[in-house]
């Protein structure tokens, strides 16, 4: 499993997050990535594809150690 995690201090409000993964990620009112929830397993292609998008890379992806 991943995990999704917003640097806020990075983050500048461009949105392609929300566009790569609408059920994940939204802006807040002060125009900010905010995580809705953490993905489920066949929604990674999606949530690389965000970080990916992010031109300031303020979106990490964590591998969750399964043991």
């Amino acid at each position: 499993m991943i995990r999704v995690e917003v640097d806020l201090t990075r983050c500048q409000g461009y949105g392609n997050c929300v566009g790569a993964a609408p059920g994940i990620f939204d802006l807040d009112d002060g125009g900010q990535a905010l995580v809705l929830r953490q993905p489920d397993a066949g929604e990674e292609s999606a949530i690389r594809a965000a970080a990916r998008l992010c031109p300031v890379t303020a979106i990490t992806v964590v591998e969750d150690d399964p043991g």
